[in-house]
């Protein structure tokens, strides 16, 4: 397969609470979607599917929490060519740990908005998080669509409308709620999870899954996975369950499939 007729590929480098990296090309652009993890494990990461850092040309934040930004500053400052995307409440909010970034590399990126970059087309939009100005992103290309939606509370039945019938998602299954419930959290922060600017429980996200795959739908990446209030097992399980009493043909109509904490998956075509 040439490089002028690959289409968009995408690898979700890492999917967590604790660091997130979503690695998608397309023939004119290479491109990341948060960095929280170190700049050597993405780096790692992206040796690991056959891809270099050097090659990135731009870096998309979604939010200002450390999970997400954590390698930021650190890729910024090595790779000159990066140019870093993100709203201006986020850029105001983003920890003391990510350091300085030279001003040429910043790149407002208003929430609602579209960004047009030659073959690709980056859609932002707005969800429910306790963050400055959180928002996540779809990626367009030659008709195929391609969605990231972690960190947020609840779906409305308008960010449902914006996103339904992308080719693939990585959508959120951060916990499940007993688990957490009966965990080792303080209360406050069970409160906080569980609330509408918290985070996608595995039910929660098979219900925004059941308002959003179409006949389009491929792929389903299940992300964000609490490492101490969802095992990968549960998570795949309760989605899968759920969807199947809608009458959603998984692994059928659609894969569904998970994510990892440190370890890159396969590119795929989107």
């Amino acid at each position: 397969m040439t490089q002028e007729d690959f289409g968009m590929r995408v690898s979700v480098l890492a999917s967590s609470s604790s660091g997130n990296a979503t690695y998608i090309e397309t023939p004119e652009h290479k491109v990341l979607v948060d960095a929280g993890l170190s700049g050597k494990k993405l780096a790692a990461l992206m040796a690991s599917i056959g891809r270099d850092l050097n090659d990135v040309d731009s870096l998309f934040i979604t939010h200002e929490h450390t999970d997400h930004v954590a390698g930021m500053g650190v890729l910024a400052r090595r790779y000159k060519q990066l140019t870093v995307y993100a709203n201006k409440g986020t850029f105001a909010h983003l920890p003391k740990s990510v350091g300085k970034i030279p001003y040429d590399q910043l790149a407002l990126f208003d929430m609602g908005t579209t960004l047009s970059l030659g073959d690709l087309d980056v859609e932002s939009f707005g969800v429910s998080h306790d963050a400055a100005e959180p928002q996540f992103y779809q990626f367009h290309h030659d008709d195929r669509a391609f969605t990231i939606l972690t960190d947020t509370g609840y779906v409305s039945d308008r960010l449902a409308g914006t996103i339904r019938d992308s080719d693939a998602y990585v959508m959120e299954a951060n916990h499940d709620v007993e688990m957490l419930r009966e965990g080792p959290y303080p209360w406050g922060l069970k409160q906080r999870i569980l609330s509408d600017y918290g985070h996608l429980s595995n039910a929660d996200g098979a219900d925004a899954l059941m308002s959003v795959i179409g006949p389009r739908t491929k792929r389903v990446y299940l992300g964000h996975r609490s490492a101490h209030n969802n095992t990968k097992p549960l998570a795949h399980t309760t989605v899968a369950e759920l969807l199947k009493r809608e009458g959603l043909g998984v692994d059928h109509d659609f894969a569904l499939l998970d994510t990892e904490r440190e370890k890159a998956e396969g590119l795929f075509t989107v």
